[in-house]
């Protein structure tokens, strides 16, 4: 991981003041309250947790908006699980937490889940695709090979009422703009259409609904991107909201995505992008205009929580 700039200055803020903001702006954004027949899910990643030197009420901040959430998935947790730790501690005892070892970049994924509403079940695991297999990772106009992921998905289990479900957190290879890079992650988002689709219509699947969900690095969530036209070709769908908004603070990237086979699709009673920065720190964004993305990406994430509500 490499750290974000730090901003070369402090910025003292009254946390129930930000706390009543963030709540103010959940109902703008029509996040649905907590019920006993759906399931919130949410999907971040909160730029290098556990590198960057966040202070007590910024990680109450962003354990804040976790906590609307039955079940979040985290992208981009360091080496260093101080920070996870520091939203456990913040985010209510009812919520458990897990996460994998690190992969590329020294990251970890990790998922927050109400214990009280939700069980873990018995399937935890990476995807790895078996050598033998990675030959069918392949794509028309692609020519390098598919090796194995940067950082291998997250996989878990979960039981909601009767109905089991699978997520599979991932955070694709990102590199560079170059093509080489694109197509490495291109194989990637590939990889994981291919083994929700084989996993969803195999008799042994120990989860038929499977939900992939994380930081896919998507430029743009429709036809023609090859990010996008990857993760989608065996038959993925995504929902309305990202051909909508920007899960990047500049609002002109889709990064974030979830994905899940069409029959799911009907299920969906919300979805959203949830647009933190664009009603947090008012006094900052008054003080320092030029330098109120810095301080957003260092200190929340250079990216914005994805959610939806699933009916079961």
């Amino acid at each position: 991981m490499v750290s974000l700039k730090k901003p070369s200055f402090t910025f003292n803020f009254d946390f129930k003041e930000e706390r009543k903001i963030l709540r103010k702006h959940k109902k703008t954004r029509l996040i649905p309250k907590k019920d006993e027949d759906s399931l919130l899910i949410a999907t971040w990643n909160i730029a290098n947790l556990g590198l960057h030197k966040r202070s007590e009420d910024h990680y109450r901040l962003i354990a804040e908006v976790l906590s609307w959430f039955d079940i979040i998935a985290i992208q981009e947790v360091h080496d260093d699980l101080s920070g996870l730790y520091a939203l456990e501690s913040f985010i209510g005892s009812k919520y458990h937490m897990i996460f994998n070892d690190t992969g590329g970049n020294d990251e970890r994924a990790a998922f927050f889940y109400d214990s009280s509403k939700l069980e873990q079940e018995q399937m935890v695991g990476e995807l790895a695709i078996p050598q033998k297999d990675q030959r069918h990772i392949k794509i028309k106009g692609v020519t390098s090979k598919f090796t194995g992921f940067d950082r291998n998905p997250f996989i878990s289990s979960f039981r909601f009422k009767d109905q089991r479900f699978a997520l599979v957190n991932a955070h694709l290879y990102y590199g560079s703009a170059h093509w080489t890079a694109m197509h490495r992650r291109a194989l990637e988002a590939y990889a994981i259409g291919r083994y929700v689709d084989l996993r969803h219509d195999d008799k042994h699947s120990y989860a038929k609904d499977i939900i992939a969900l994380g930081d896919f690095n998507i430029p743009m969530a429709k036809k023609g991107d090859p990010i996008y036209d990857a993760l989608v070709k065996r038959g993925l769908t995504l929902p309305d909201h990202s051909t909508r908004q920007g899960s990047n603070l500049k609002s002109d990237k889709q990064y974030d995505q979830i994905a899940f086979v069409p029959s799911l699709k009907s299920r969906i009673l919300a979805e959203g992008v949830f647009d933190y920065d664009t009603e947090l720190f008012p006094k900052l964004w008054e003080w320092k205009p030029a330098q109120f993305h810095t301080y957003c990406r260092y200190y929340i994430s250079d990216h914005r929580p994805l959610w939806m509500q699933l009916a079961f």
